[in-house]
């Protein structure tokens, strides 16, 4: 025989009161009596009943669930966030949806599309720009949305970030005064917002206030991996320089061990700063220096604006506006720099 699904209709049977007192039970609504709350609830636990998130939610017209997009869930940086994300999500009794777009277009808006007919209340992007599709996707939506610990090219977009401009000045300058030669720099794609607007920016004012030329073949684009950072080991050296700020911390201990393996001596030959202090930073033998960043701040930050967000829709229907909220960041001198 095919068990049956126990629904909120069955409780109410069951219990022989309306499916509107077993829905104040469940959502913990004082306006009912003692003895049918209790009674109710024997039932909900004879049946074994679990509410339906979304189905309580289409009464409320809240489902209490919020989205997360990440590029790439192995990625340390992006999982530290979550945390932040997930602890301030607990404390404001939301689900979290965990969605990975594997930092593809097709594949974001894909999940946005899911998440949006899961009718979450709000969603927390992480990754770079996103595609024409995908803006239309959130503009028309009246779902509020946070970029977490990135920028896009979507300026309406508001972010939750540190100042990745004057983290990468900051982290050249540094390079240039201890190395006798070029310094390079290895980000993902120059095409996107981050690194055309912020990074390089960075990297070109370091350059200027240290009177240095700026070369564009010092600039390495890769994708956020280990396996990338070590296959460029052999071009970054064959360009000449001397030392690398890295944006991505598995690229830079790829880097750095694949400048080991070709006989190149950290920080001796060559110096290497990081950019996100995550946990990787710290198990490389020898230990990354590196901007760091209030990983999980960023992440619980972001939250925090987002139920903002979330409620100010709720209460007149209007958004608040929401500027940028840029975090401090700091700075960690380690062994892989003199």
């Amino acid at each position: 025989m095919e068990k049956q699904s126990v629904t909120i209709y069955t409780v109410a049977r069951e219990a022989r009161v309306s499916m509107a007192t077993v829905s104040r039970v469940v959502n913990g609504n004082p306006n009912v009596k003692p003895e049918t709350r209790k009674k109710v609830l024997d039932v909900i636990k004879q049946l074994n009943y679990r509410p339906n998130a979304v189905a309580r939610g289409l009464a409320s017209k809240k489902t209490t669930t919020v989205g997360v997009v990440i590029p790439d869930v192995t990625n340390a940086y992006f999982a530290e966030l979550a945390l932040g994300i997930d602890d301030i999500a607990s404390m404001y009794k939301y689900n979290m949806i965990l969605t990975n777009s594997d930092a593809d277009d097709r594949k974001a808006l894909q999940v946005v599309r899911g998440l949006m007919a899961k009718q979450v209340d709000g969603i927390i992007f992480m990754g770079h720009d996103i595609s024409e599709e995908l803006r239309q996707e959130f503009s028309s939506s009246n779902v509020p949305v946070v970029v977490a610990g990135s920028v896009t090219n979507d300026d309406e977009l508001p972010t939750v970030r540190i100042d990745y401009q004057e983290a990468t000045k900051q982290a050249v300058k540094y390079l240039i005064e201890r190395v006798d030669g070029p310094v390079a720099l290895v980000v993902g794609s120059k095409d996107s917002t981050i690194n055309k607007r912020y990074r390089i920016e960075g990297y070109k004012q370091a350059l200027q206030e240290a009177g240095k030329e700026f070369d564009e073949k010092l600039i390495f684009e890769t994708h956020d991996s280990y396996a990338e950072g070590y296959k460029q080991s052999q071009a970054i050296v064959d360009s000449g320089a001397k030392a690398a700020f890295v944006s991505d911390d598995g690229v830079a201990a790829g880097l750095m061990n694949g400048l080991t393996d070709h006989g190149i001596k950290v920080p001796d030959e060559f110096q290497i700063v990081a950019s996100n202090n995550t946990k990787t930073t710290e198990i490389t033998r020898p230990k990354l220096t590196t901007i760091t960043q209030p990983l999980y701040d960023l992440g619980a930050v972001s939250m925090r604006l987002l139920t903002k967000l979330m409620n100010s829709k709720d209460e007149d229907g209007e958004e608040d506006e929401s500027k940028d909220v840029i975090l401090e960041h700091g700075f960690e001198k380690r062994q892989s720099t003199h």
